[in-house]
C-alpha cells in the first residue's frame, strides 16, 4: 500500500499551480490497489481542461514521484 505522506507530498507541490488558476485539489483516498482518488476543487471542479489537468498534470507528476501510483482517479 501506498504512503499516504508521500501521496499528499506530491499533491503539496502541485497545488500551487492549480490555485494560480483559482483551483485547487484534495486527497480523498489512497486504495489498497495504488489507485489515488482526489477531489478537484474551485475552478478546476468545472474547467472543461479538468480532465487534462488530471491525466497530465497530477497523475503524472503523482506516478513520476511514485511509481508505485496506478492512476490518479477524480470522484
Amino acid at each position: 500500500m501506498l504512503d499516504k505522506t508521500k501521496v499528499e507530498e506530491v499533491i503539496n507541490r502541485i497545488r500551487p499551480a492549480l490555485q494560480r488558476d483559482r483551483g485547487d485539489v484534495e486527497l480523498v483516498e489512497v486504495t489498497d490497489d495504488n489507485v489515488v482518488k482526489v477531489r478537484l476543487r474551485g475552478a478546476c471542479g468545472t474547467c472543461p481542461m479538468s480532465m487534462m489537468t488530471l491525466k497530465g498534470g497530477i497523475e503524472a507528476e503523482m506516478k513520476r514521484s511514485i511509481p508505485e501510483v496506478k492512476s490518479v482517479e477524480a470522484v
